[in-house]
């Protein structure tokens, strides 16, 4: 079946929806949301604690309910959600072949949005040698798990180790202890954690060298920073963080990727290589907060419309980077317009000194009062690009830590 619409947003997200709802507010014709997930939400809808805002009455808000705001917000606004839809690959450069419950249909849109998100990289992407027991989980696994079967234990274990030291991992850990699993240990890289986990031991400087048992996990083998090894017992083992980017489709259309992020490169607008075709949220550099993900979908809705207006679409812009020790900056492009910067470093930062440059000038340079920490982003306002020469090179974002 061959089908038109407006706009088609692939990903029922926090981005997604909130650039859906913003589109059909502003009359923006049929806009069309698809996710493959049987409920549309993202993956607020796993994350039964606060941290996504606050209601009309400044009560916290946790992630299901801002899941299912996001959705009452898009349908009101007069958006189509569909669910247990797959977008498979590319028909044409704003064509796209989908999968549904009702057979293959193949949608041409004016404009499309991939806001396909992030996904937590899986033991096999890790390169963790051992057999494949059952018990191996990411956090979204585990968190889909409980939302299925509540605190029944089989199936998620009795004894379990988080890997990690960041908020996710922490996460990882309140999920498990609701659910009555005991936790063994932490199990992190880093020398010391982004977060305090009461009552549970930390292995810092530590990495999960094995993964032991037959048919069920028995244990895991570790190794610390001092070369010693060890055997922890558990049936149960959560490997939380490093994101990567779902950018399967962003792949397909030959979209370039950033180096640092391995999410499609765009400039200010969420605009891609692509005419008409735009990325916004977490599938840009793997992750960020539910609702910076949902304001970057409202501004590229901005752009959107701009583009269903007849807006020409905008000649490639002078490419950003970052230079170690930042790991990533977004966006990748900058045009005649200033725009912020998300940059996030590799490693702890203690007030850095971060510097913008062209063609060997440094434009910016500026110190910073706090920390920067490789789990959280930092913004650069648009001051930070006034200046920028578009007829010249790239621009580099680095940092230099000074006493």
């Amino acid at each position: 079946m061959n089908r038109t619409v407006d706009v088609l947003v692939v990903g029922a997200g926090p981005a997604g929806l909130a650039t859906a709802a913003r589109l059909a507010a502003a009359g923006a014709g049929r806009v069309e949301v698809l996710d493959r997930e049987a409920a549309a939400g993202g993956v607020p809808r796993h994350c039964a604690r606060p941290g996504f805002g606050a209601d009309a009455l400044g009560r916290p808000v946790d992630g299901p309910a801002y899941a299912r705001r996001a959705v009452r917000e898009a349908l009101r606004a007069g958006a189509v959600v569909r669910t247990g839809v797959s977008a498979t690959g590319w028909a044409g450069p704003l064509t796209l072949d989908v999968t549904a419950p009702t057979g293959l249909e193949r949608i041409r849109a004016r404009a499309v949005v991939l806001a396909t998100g992030a996904r937590e990289r899986p033991r096999s992407a890790r390169l963790v040698p051992g057999t494949r027991p059952a018990g191996v989980l990411t956090t979204g696994e585990l968190q889909r798990i409980v939302a299925r079967s509540g605190s029944r234990r089989e199936h998620i274990g009795r004894r379990a180790v988080v890997v990690g030291g960041d908020p996710v991992a922490r996460g990882a850990v309140g999920t498990l202890r609701a659910a009555g699993v005991d936790v063994t240990a932490v199990v992190t890289a880093t020398p010391s954690p982004a977060v305090a986990f009461a009552a549970v031991p930390v292995l810092t400087g530590a990495v999960v060298t094995e993964l032991l048992g037959r048919g069920r996990l028995t244990g895991v083998a570790v190794r610390g920073g001092d070369g010693r090894s060890a055997v922890l017992r558990c049936d149960t083992v959560v490997f939380t963080g490093d994101w990567i980017p779902d950018h399967e489709l962003a792949r397909a259309r030959g979209l370039p990727l950033a180096p640092g992020t391995r999410g499609p490169v765009t400039d200010h607008g969420f605009r891609t290589a692509q005419a008409g075709v735009f990325a916004v949220g977490n599938l840009l550099r793997g992750v960020e907060p539910a609702l910076v993900a949902a304001a970057e979908g409202r501004t590229a809705a901005g752009a959107v419309l701009e583009q269903l207006a007849g807006c020409p679409w905008p000649s490639a812009g002078v490419p950003v980077t970052a230079e170690d020790p930042l790991r990533w900056v977004t966006p990748g492009l900058l045009g005649a317009e200033a725009a912020p910067l998300l940059v996030r470093p590799e490693r702890r930062l203690v007030r850095p000194v971060l510097t913008l440059a062209q063609d060997g000038t440094v434009l910016r340079r500026e110190r910073l009062s706090g920390t920067l920490a490789p789990w959280r982003s930092v913004r650069l306002g648009a001051h930070w690009t006034h200046g920028v020469d578009l007829t010249g090179g790239p621009v580099t974002v680095g940092a230099e830590e000074t006493p």
